[in-house]
């Protein structure tokens, strides 16, 4: 291993610091890698090589000590462009649900805690992850995987000796890649490869979700992945290899450094332009009153156990907006019910909108596209207030101009059942579109300003309304019916009607209407990167934005709550998307909509 060496002269020491220029442009600065430490006699310490192989890769990298303070490792994380777990001593079978064997080697209460919480932080966050050997092992149990405490003495069928006694620069073994459309292949290229080997604990059972990559001869695991997130990690030691010339192992950092990188430019994105999530539901997780401030909530989301939208997880995803619907099931067409309904929708709202005064600092209410800009310059999140399902005003289209007043921003015409308003995708149909009362809705909304939201709506109520509506309307939450044939999905036909009317589609992360049968969680975000694709393939990229139905169904492998929506931002740099394409997906398609909409409203 080469580390650069200069003489010992301390003049010429100090002018090369003092003459040294850091590059210009943020975005050029080498990503930052943060690397797990050991624990050694108390000590936060790491092997040269580490370091020497992210930096030669072309990251920073930054040892982050020993410690399992939640504030302090959560300040570090937040910086971070990536994550390195690094190798080291045993891990506590406790964390698996196993009882020590008398094999079991040196464990470290203290840097289990620290490791699996670092992890943890990391992985809320975002960030690539790579892990190496332990940090393997720790991935694996992290996410709900088991180890063999010892190889020899639990792994059946024999096994290879997997602690050499050679140098760690020298191959021991060969390591077979099984996955030829795995990360690790693309990364390798190879189908099989020398590596060296240093444990005696190993991956047994696979954390769900996540891709056996590579095994030994014996057949334990070497390698694994996630299809989706940016999680790869590998049982032997990479770091010295690298640092002593192998060109194989120097890709495993540099396709690390690549994806920091990837990150940082995201990161950088959602500094800079304003990200709206355009459909969520998360009024309908609680009975009663709540606080989006808090972590707590809704039932409907592994694997976790708040609700998929307030403010930490949209401070984590780096979000700025997110409308937030008064979500109205269908029922009884009766004055009774109608007074009800939209009783408990008045509650719902002021619910959305009491958040501002919970939490002053954080989040406001907006109502018009400055609004959520001005926030964005404050330093705050923004609330933005929808109806969904016109069944609230019953008969009595006043109720628009209330709804309006209290700040709401467009109204869902319709939900799973024809309303007097219109027909549903769901039924059998009633009015053969829009009935007479839906297109004095219709006129209503954009007399008022309020966005005309045609999900939910059959094909025929569509058409009526992109014939009455005098501005461009939206679909808050709907996606392809070409890729996946729902009736809650548009077809091409709607698609280029709605686009050269202006408006706007928003894909929605709901797994039934991206993957054709799919259940929650079935579906990916890689589903939802096609269903953009094919929007934009079809009308441009000025028809296009995101509507994710968190809290009300939405969930994706990759993306399940609005902490991981900058995921979505990551895949859309990976896919050549350009700054302005992402800003347009992420909420400039939707403010050009509602400023025409807003404006129209104005000038009558």
């Amino acid at each position: 291993m080469q580390i650069p060496f200069r003489r010992p002269d301390r003049k010429a020491l100090l002018d090369e610091a003092d003459h040294f220029l850091p590059a210009i442009n943020q975005r050029s600065h080498p990503p930052l890698v943060g690397i797990s430490a050991h624990r050694k006699e108390n000590a936060s310490c790491i092997a040269e090589a580490y370091v020497q192989s992210v930096l030669q890769a072309g990251g920073t990298p930054l040892l982050i000590p020993v410690l399992t303070d939640l504030t302090a490792l959560t300040t570090i994380v937040n910086q971070l462009d990536a994550l390195l777990l690094s190798g080291g001593a045993d891990l506590n079978p406790l964390y698996w649900g196993e009882e020590p064997i008398p094999q079991l080697g040196e464990v470290d209460a203290i840097r289990d805690e620290y490791d699996l919480i670092l992890l943890r932080l990391a992985f809320r966050q975002g960030l690539p992850i790579l892990g190496i050997c332990r940090g393997h092992q720790l991935i694996n149990v992290a996410f709900g995987g088991s180890l063999y405490q010892d190889i020899a003495a639990q792994h059946e069928g024999g096994s290879l000796k997997h602690s050499q006694a050679s140098a760690r620069e020298w191959p021991s073994h060969t390591v077979t890649l099984t996955d030829r459309n795995s990360k690790l292949y693309a990364i390798l290229k190879n189908d099989k490869v020398l590596a060296n080997s240093f444990h005696h604990q190993a991956v047994k059972e696979l954390a769900p979700g996540f891709v056996a990559t590579a095994f030994s001869a014996d057949h334990i695991n070497e390698a694994m992945e996630h299809p989706e997130y940016p999680i790869l990690s590998v049982q032997w030691h990479p770091e010295t290899m690298a640092t002593h010339g192998d060109e194989c192992m120097k890709a495993l950092f540099r396709h690390h450094v690549e994806e920091a990188t990837l990150f940082a430019q995201a990161k950088d994105l959602h500094r800079r332009i304003l990200t709206v999530d355009l459909h969520t539901d998360a009024p309908m997780v609680y009975a009663g009153a709540f606080d989006l401030g808090k972590r707590i909530g809704g039932a409907f989301q592994p694997p976790f156990t708040e609700g998929k939208v307030n403010l930490p997880l949209m401070e984590q995803g780096r979000l700025d907006a997110t409308f937030i619907v008064a979500y109205i099931p269908q029922g009884e067409r009766t004055e009774a019910a109608f007074r009800e309904v939209y009783l408990y929708t008045l509650d719902r709202l002021m619910q959305i909108k009491h958040q501002q005064e919970l939490h002053p600092t954080r989040v406001g209410i907006a109502r018009t596209p400055y609004d959520m800009l001005q926030l964005k310059q404050e330093g705050k999140k923004a609330f933005v207030m929808g109806v969904e399902n016109a069944y609230v005003i019953g008969k009595d289209i006043h109720r628009l101009k209330a709804l309006k007043r209290i700040g709401v921003a467009y109204v869902t015409l319709c939900h799973n059942g024809n309303n007097d308003i219109c027909d549903s995708s769901q039924g059998e149909p009633e009015w053969q579109g829009l009935s007479p009362f839906g297109r004095e809705v219709v006129r209503e909304m954009n007399r008022l300003g309020i966005l005309v939201d045609v999900s939910h709506a059959a094909e025929s109520t569509f058409y009526d309304v992109l014939q009455e509506s005098r501005a461009p309307v939206i679909a808050s939450h709907s996606s392809v019916r070409a890729l996946c044939d729902h009736p809650r999905n548009l077809t091409d036909r709607q698609i280029q009607t709605l686009a050269a009317n202006g408006g706007v589609v928003n894909i929605c992360l709901y797994a039934g209407f991206l993957r054709q049968g799919a259940e929650m969680g079935e579906a990916s975000l890689s589903d939802a990167i096609r269903h953009i694709r094919y929007v934009v393939n079809l009308v441009g990229i000025d028809h296009v934005g995101i509507g994710s139905d968190f809290d009300g169904g939405g969930e994706l492998a990759g993306c399940w709550a609005s902490n991981e929506l900058i995921h979505l931002t990551t895949r859309l740099l990976k896919e050549g998307y350009r700054e302005a394409d992402i800003q347009k997906i992420w909420g400039g398609n939707l403010l050009r909509v509602m400023n025409a909409v807003q404006s129209a409203a104005e000038q009558q």
